[in-house]
């Protein structure tokens, strides 16, 4: 065990949920080790404190049984929401001061009971687990560095797999054999590239081979859980390593086969000009670069082609299709007419299609004229971003007109003109129309 001190500092910088997180977890080891149990903090959050990282969540590991911790903290206040694998959540205390009021919801927090694990028959989940202690917990791990636990009452570390030694030389290595962790569970492949590439680290030679040697088995793992590692790996400011590593692992032959025609030169410029680390306009500028290789498929198929592989909702699949497409109209608004413009900066997804536009004219070296008369208009006031039409179907009507087909062209033919500047009453607009 490795003393460090507190592993958090309540007083630091960190999010109001990560101090109504770490509180919550602290509270529920404490009210464990009264109750005669060992309770630890485990994985992710200790790695993230150990690199000097703001954790997301603080998960507890335990000896306790799953009953004996709804036994301990009651069933109305816990969660079996993963009882069959040891994991059951407690609910938040009730606090008598407003310490966390501003927070809309306070997760409950997993509490896992120590284990070690059965075969892994559909190469995804253990078939049976069976409890344990801390080290037998640790060894059933993925990865070193997810492998550490943390005693906040004793305010020390335990390492049973040279997790710390791992975090100094910022390498990924497995816990013991690759090719057992891996036939365990397939994902951990992929799982693998997602952690060297949003921290930064390179892949032990032994696993990284592994991976390579049978990287076609990721094909049994889901298009949920595929899209869900590779949006963190797209959003990492790492994502161009990251995809290259899937390229060295051969995996992008079954996640995304066509990211061989991207020139990773152009993907480290293209990415490294982002205005946003949001998927959507990450992943539309992968596929920009991908589509500007002849021998690749068109920007459309490719992102029905990822929708698919991906699971991707409807809302992502239309934002990375409206900034593919529209993009260039941000890029040349200061030559083209402004009721051409203006239709795609009112556009629920013109936040998206702007990111993209202006990362593809900084990587393009293109004149910014188009892009900062954007900006500017994605500034104003809403009146006169969008000016109410000066010609409407209840005017055309009261002027006599009958309703049909042609009311469609008439009032976007108004609508263009008031955009472009050359009607500015309803008057004006009927008589355009007359």
């Amino acid at each position: 065990m490795t003393k460090i001190g507190p592993l958090f500092d309540t007083n630091s910088d960190h999010s109001l949920q990560t101090r109504a997180s770490f509180a919550e977890a602290t509270r529920i080891c404490a009210r464990l080790h009264e109750r005669g149990h060992v309770a630890y903090f485990a994985g992710g959050c200790v790695r993230d404190a150990l690199l000097g990282r703001e954790p997301k969540d603080f998960d507890v590991a335990t000896d306790a049984t799953p009953d004996r911790v709804r036994e301990i903290f009651g069933k109305r206040k816990t969660l079996a929401f993963g009882a069959s694998f040891g994991v059951i959540g407690v609910l938040p205390e009730k606090r008598t001061d407003d310490s966390w009021a501003k927070l809309d919801h306070i997760h409950p927090t997993e509490v896992a009971t120590f284990r070690s694990d059965g075969e892994y028959s559909d190469g995804r989940r253990p078939d049976k687990v069976h409890y344990g202690d801390a080290k037998h917990d640790a060894q059933r791990r993925d990865f070193t560095i997810n492998g550490l636990f943390f005693d906040p009452a004793e305010e020390k570390v335990i390492d049973y797999v040279g997790g710390q030694v791992d975090l100094a030389a910022r390498r990924l290595r497995t816990i013991g054999a690759a090719d057992q962790r891996f036939e365990e569970d397939k994902l951990r492949m992929l799982r693998a590239v997602r952690f060297a590439t949003t921290l930064g680290f390179e892949l032990d030679a032994a696993t990284k081979a592994e991976i390579v040697h049978r990287a076609d088995e990721i094909a049994v793992v889901s298009a949920e859980r595929i899209g869900a590692e590779m949006r963190r790996i797209v959003v990492s400011i790492h994502a161009p390593r990251g995809l290259e590593l899937l390229i060295e692992c051969g995996l992008d032959r079954w996640i995304l086969p066509e990211l061989r025609f991207a020139e990773p030169s152009s993907l480290v410029n293209y990415l490294g000009h982002r205005q946003s680390l949001d998927f959507e306009s990450s992943m539309a500028l992968i596929l920009y670069v991908i589509a500007e290789n002849p021998a690749s498929s068109p920007i459309g198929a490719l992102v029905k082609q990822l929708s698919h592989q991906w699971r991707l909702s409807s809302e992502e699949t239309r934002r990375i299709t409206a900034a593919a497409k529209r993009w260039s109209i941000i890029a040349d608004a200061q030559q083209r007419k402004w009721s051409v413009v203006q239709p795609t900066l009112v556009d629920r997804d013109a936040e998206c299609v702007f990111h993209v536009a202006a990362a593809i004219t900084c990587a393009k070296e293109m004149p910014q004229a188009g892009v900062d008369l954007c900006r500017k208009a994605l500034a104003w006031p809403e009146e006169q971003l969008n000016p109410k039409p000066l010609l409407t179907g209840d005017m055309l009507r009261a002027a006599g007109h009958q309703p049909g087909p042609q009311f469609r062209t008439w009032l976007q033919a108004a609508r263009d003109a008031q955009l472009d500047g050359q009607i500015t009453t309803g008057e004006e607009a009927l008589a355009m129309i007359e």
